[in-house]
């Protein structure tokens, strides 16, 4: 097995033979997700604890059935309802979950860096659940086994990513990740929401990374399409005029989606703007997999908190 980290803390270190070992652990556990009795013993006596310190429905709520679809204790905390609102530091909340211990312990935060420090001070295995504007490499993940699905090899696909690239973790994980499956990735935006330098970001790669001045440039001939949400929570100044401006000029419509190719599918991590990143006719169509994302995320989480929380330690 091709797998023998402690952490998931990004897509930026895993090698090509971890990703395609995660994807096809997830591809066997999928199947689990159809059974009418949805469990296996996999993980039983074993402790899984979510905590988010961010919002969240997707990406909580399928780390927490997939610990229960493999027989692990779940356990969910919220920043609002730990000690960390009564001025305990983050370490020291982080120590008091290991002197419970924990198999593996999902952080999302707000802050980039906080897995990979916590990582460092706690034996339980730290999962990345998004760390910030920084990663978020479950959701990369999750992304490359729906392409992967329906697809087949990721290899000398033409992937366009659109929206908010500047704060968008996805974008960073499925950057790193896709391009070493062989992707070429197109990333378009606002100007003010692309980092100049975004086509640097990746190292050595079989794929590459283009950024493009017009949305119509990143979806001519797209094999698949990433539509993201524009992250207003992160934004402390004006990106551009209106949101209703921002539709008009790079939101997903029927008429922009005929530039890809035919063959084209059409993706979204969530939660979904109707109307402002992409328009309902396009979420809505035969070509979207945001649902098939969504029940993706189920087998690639459950492969995830397997290869970690159920790994041998030395």
């Amino acid at each position: 097995m091709a797998f023998n980290r402690k952490d998931l803390l990004g897509t930026r270190e895993l090698t090509v033979e971890e990703i395609k070992t995660i994807l096809d652990t997830a591809e066997s556990f999928k199947e689990v997700s159809t059974r009418s009795i949805k469990k296996v013993p996999t993980l039983r006596g074993k402790t899984i604890i979510n905590f988010f310190f961010e919002p969240s429905t997707r990406t909580r709520t399928s780390f927490e059935i997939a610990a229960k679809r493999l027989s692990a204790d779940a356990v969910n905390i919220s920043a609002s309802g730990s000690s960390v609102t009564k001025g305990e530091s983050l370490i020291d909340t982080a120590r008091n979950l290991q002197a419970m211990a924990p198999d593996a312990i999902v952080i999302r935060h707000r802050s980039p860096g906080v897995p990979h420090q916590l990582a460092k001070m706690v034996e339980a295995s730290i999962i990345n659940g998004g760390d910030g504007a920084h990663e978020h490499p479950t959701q990369a993940l999750l992304d490359a086994f729906t392409i992967r699905e329906r697809k087949g090899e990721l290899a000398g696909l033409q992937v366009a990513i659109i929206g908010d690239i500047m704060h968008s973790r996805v974008a960073r994980s499925n950057a790193h990740l896709l391009t070493k499956l062989g992707a070429h990735v197109r990333v378009a935006g606002p100007r003010t929401l692309v980092p100049p330098q975004f086509d640097k970001i990746v190292g050595e790669s079989e794929g590459s990374i283009t950024v493009c001045n017009r949305i119509e440039e990143a979806l001519e001939g797209s094999d698949v399409v990433m539509m993201l949400r524009i992250q207003r929570e992160r934004m402390s100044d004006a990106f551009f005029p209106s949101l209703k401006e921002y539709s008009i000029h790079y939101g997903l419509t029927l008429e922009r989606l005929a530039l890809a190719s035919p063959e084209c599918i059409v993706m979204h991590p969530g939660p979904v703007n109707r109307g402002v990143e992409i328009s309902s006719e396009v979420v809505d169509s035969a070509r979207s997999l945001v649902l098939d994302q969504v029940t993706n995320g189920v087998a690639v989480r459950m492969a995830i908190l397997f290869l970690l929380a159920g790994r041998e330690i030395d």
